[in-house]
C-alpha cells in the first residue's frame, strides 16, 4: 500500500516491513509486521473526511517529524486532516489557549501535574466512557496507567481525562558486558543479589558504583530518583502515591527509610568510584565515564534511557554498554516496579475528530510506527515488540511490558519548591554528612510552608 498524506509518502508493505519515506531518508521496521488488522477495522468504521484535527505538544524538530508521521497514518484511515504544532513553551501556551476558548483538539502533556491541573479547572474534558478499563486490560501495569491519568474536575468528580502515549524509562543499571564477562559476574535477579554483587566487587578489589549529583543549578536531582526507586521496592504503591501527595510526609519512617537505601550505595566509600565525598561533586554526565576505564573505576551506573547520549562516542551498545532492570527484592512480594515519565494526551477542545484520536491511539500501530522510527517507548500491551527499532529499545520496551507498577517520577509531581529545589539540595545535604532523618525534615519543613 502507498500513502500519499501530508507527512510524505508513506511506502507500508503489508507483511515484512514499512518503510516511511519523505524524499530525503527512509525508516524500516525490523523483522516482523506492524499490527494492520486492527488498523484496517478502523479505517473501515471511521469517516472524517473534511475535518481537521488540531494538536499542540511539547514534540519539535526531529520528534515532530517523527510523530507526524504517526499522524498521516490517522490522515489516510479517516481522511481527516492533522495540523500539529509543537513549541518549547507549550505548557504556558496550552493553559493561556484554553482560559481564552481558542485551544486546540488536543494537548500532548509532557506529565500529568499539568493536565490534572487543567481538569481541575475545567479546561480538559473526560475521555469516553469504557477508556479507563480498556487501559486497565490493555496496557502493562493498566492500572498505574488509569490512575496517573484520572483526575478531578472543578466539581471534584473524578474521571480519566488522560491517554498515556509516550513514556520514559528510569529503572535502568548500566554494566560493561565486557567487565562483567571477565570478571565472571552474573546479572542481578533482586536487590537480595544487587547487594550481594556490590559486596563481591568490593572483595575482589572493585569499585561497584559510578553514582554523580552533579548538575549545576540542578544538583541533587539523580538522588531523588535513587529514592524513588528505593521507596518502590519498599512500600507499597499506596505508600508511593501518598508521599507524592504530601499525604504521607516526608519524615514518615518508610521515606527516610528508602533515603538510607540510597544512602547505602552512595555513602560507602568502597562502594563509589572516588569513595562517597565525590558523589556530590561529580557531574551526572561524567559519572558513567568509569564504566569504560581500563581497568574499569566502576561495574555499575544507576541511571534512566537518556543517559547514552554521554557515553563516548565510540561505545557501542550491546557491546561495550547494556543494561539490567534495576531490580526488586525479592522477600518483599511488591512484584517489578518501574519508575519513569511519559506524555499523555488529553481532550482541550472536544470535536469528533478528537475522540477519533484517542481511539486511534489505543490502536498498536500508533506505537508501533514511532517505535520503528527510535526514541519511543511504550505500555501498550498489545504492540508488536519486534518492531522496535533495534536490541536496546527493544529489551526497555520488555521491562515496560513486565512491569506490575509504573509510578512516575515523584519529583516531576511534587510542588516545583519540593520537587526541583528542596528535595534536591537536602540530599546532596544528606550524601554530604546530614542524617537521613534530618535531611527529611528540611523538606518537610519546606513544604510545610507552602500550605
Amino acid at each position: 500500500m502507498t500513502f500519499n498524506t501530508t507527512a510524505g509518502a508513506v511506502a507500508i508493505a503489508m507483511a515484512g516491513t514499512a518503510a516511511f519515506a519523505d524524499g530525503h531518508s527512509t525508516i524500516t521496521v525490523g523483522e516482523g509486521d506492524f499490527s494492520w488488522d486492527s488498523y484496517q477495522a478502523f479505517a473501515d468504521a471511521t469517516d472524517l473526511s473534511g475535518q481537521t484535527v488540531t494538536v499542540t505538544g511539547p514534540w519539535t524538530g526531529n520528534e515532530k517529524e517523527q510523530v507526524d508521521k504517526v499522524f498521516a497514518l490517522f490522515e489516510q484511515a479517516t481522511g481527516a486532516t492533522v495540523n500539529y504544532s509543537g513549541s518549547d513553551s507549550f505548557e504556558q501556551d496550552i493553559v493561556i489557549s484554553a482560559r481564552a476558548g481558542s485551544a486546540p483538539n488536543l494537548a500532548v502533556f509532557p506529565q500529568p501535574g499539568l493536565a490534572a491541573d487543567m481538569a481541575s479547572q475545567g479546561l480538559l474534558t473526560p475521555l469516553a466512557d469504557g477508556t479507563a478499563e480498556w487501559v486497565a486490560e490493555n496496557f502493562a501495569a493498566g492500572q498505574s496507567w488509569v490512575d496517573l491519568g484520572t483526575y478531578a474536575n472543578d466539581a471534584g468528580e473524578e474521571n480519566l481525562y488522560g491517554l498515556f502515549y509516550r513514556v520514559d524509562l528510569k529503572s535502568l543499571v548500566w554494566y560493561s558486558p565486557e567487565a562483567f564477562d571477565e570478571a565472571g559476574y552474573d546479572i542481578p535477579e533482586s536487590m537480595e543479589d544487587l547487594k550481594a554483587l556490590t559486596d563481591q566487587i568490593v572483595e575482589e578489589g572493585g569499585t561497584p558504583w559510578c553514582i554523580g549529583l552533579g548538575s549545576g543549578a540542578a544538583t541533587g536531582w539523580p538522588a531523588t530518583d535513587w529514592v524513588e526507586e528505593m521507596m518502590l521496592r519498599t512500600t507499597a504503591p499506596e505508600d508511593y502515591d501518598a508521599w507524592v501527595a504530601n499525604e504521607m510526609p516526608f519524615t514518615d519512617p518508610k521515606v527516610i527509610a528508602a533515603i538510607e537505601e540510597f544512602g547505602h550505595f552512595a555513602l560507602n566509600d568502597a562502594y563509589v568510584d572516588g569513595g562517597a565525598a565525590a558523589v556530590a561533586s561529580t557531574d551526572f554526565r561524567d559519572s558513567p565515564a568509569g564504566l569504560f576505564a581500563i581497568p574499569p573505576k566502576c561495574y555499575m551506573h544507576r541511571q534512566a534511557s537518556f543517559i547514552p547520549a554521554f557515553f563516548p562516542e565510540d561505545v557501542e551498545m550491546g557491546n561495550d554498554v547494556d543494561f539490567f532492570y534495576f531490580p526488586a527484592y525479592a522477600d518483599k512480594d511488591l512484584g517489578k516496579p518501574v519508575l519513569g515519565a511519559g506524555t499523555l494526551f488529553g481532550i482541550t477542545n472536544p470535536s469528533d475528530a478528537a475522540t477519533a484520536m484517542i481511539e486511534f491511539l489505543k490502536l498498536p500501530v500508533a506505537h508501533e510506527a514511532w517505535m520503528t522510527q527510535g526514541g519511543f517507548l511504550t505500555a501498550h500491551g498489545g504492540v508488536n515488540l519486534a518492531t522496535y527499532v533495534n536490541d536496546s529499545a527493544r529489551a526497555q520496551g520488555e521491562i515496560l511490558q513486565n512491569a506490575t507498577t509504573f509510578r512516575f517520577d515523584a519529583s516531576d509531581l511534587m510542588p516545583a519548591e519540593i520537587g526541583a529545589g528542596e528535595f534536591w539540595t537536602s540530599m546532596v545535604d544528606y550524601v554530604t554528612g546530614t542524617s537521613a532523618a534530618d535531611a527529611a525534615a528540611q523538606v518537610q519543613t519546606r513544604w510545610d510552608t507552602l500550605k
